[in-house]
This record gives structure tokens, C-alpha cells and sequence, in this order.
């Protein structure tokens, strides 16, 4: 059976990680309180804003701008979105 977590980004109760997505505490954070819906959502936008915007992962500067992209679309706020995209309608 799966975990349950209360997902920060959606407030609400929702199926969660299997386990936590990075070592220490970052890792922990999530896995306690980011559902699996939004982090597999979360992965799709990453992959996106890396191949869009070129991002370097050598690059510390490109790896601090995904953490704090990361957080924010994690937590429900304004995140960046890869330049000129359009969301598919439903």
C-alpha cells in the first residue's frame, strides 16, 4: 500500500515518494511533504527548463537557478517556464 503525504504544492492528501529523491535533509523535506504526482510533474518541468533554457548541470550557477526553481514549483509559487512555451490545452 502506499504512503499518504500531504502534498505542499496541491494541500491535499495525496499517494507519495517511495523514497526520498536526494540524500539529507532537501531529500527528507520532500519525501515528507511533496506527493508523487508533483514531483513527477516537477521532473517533466526540470527536464524541460534544462534542454530549453541549455542549462550546464557543470554549472553551479545553473544548478542554484534549478534548486530555487525547484522549491518554488514545489511549493505552489510563480516558477519559471521555459521560454515561448505554450501548455497543451485539454
Amino acid at each position: 500500500m502506499s504512503r499518504t503525504v500531504h502534498c505542499r504544492k496541491y494541500n491535499e492528501d495525496l499517494p507519495g515518494l517511495d523514497r526520498p529523491p536526494y540524500p539529507g535533509a532537501k531529500g527528507q523535506d520532500i519525501f515528507d511533504n511533496v506527493s508523487k504526482k508533483a514531483w513527477d510533474e516537477w521532473q517533466a518541468h526540470q527536464t524541460m527548463l534544462i534542454n530549453e533554457r541549455r542549462l550546464n548541470m557543470m554549472n553551479a550557477e545553473d544548478r542554484k537557478f534549478l534548486q530555487a526553481e525547484m522549491d518554488k514549483f514545489l511549493s505552489g509559487q510563480d516558477y519559471a517556464q521555459a521560454d515561448g512555451y505554450v501548455p497543451p490545452s485539454a
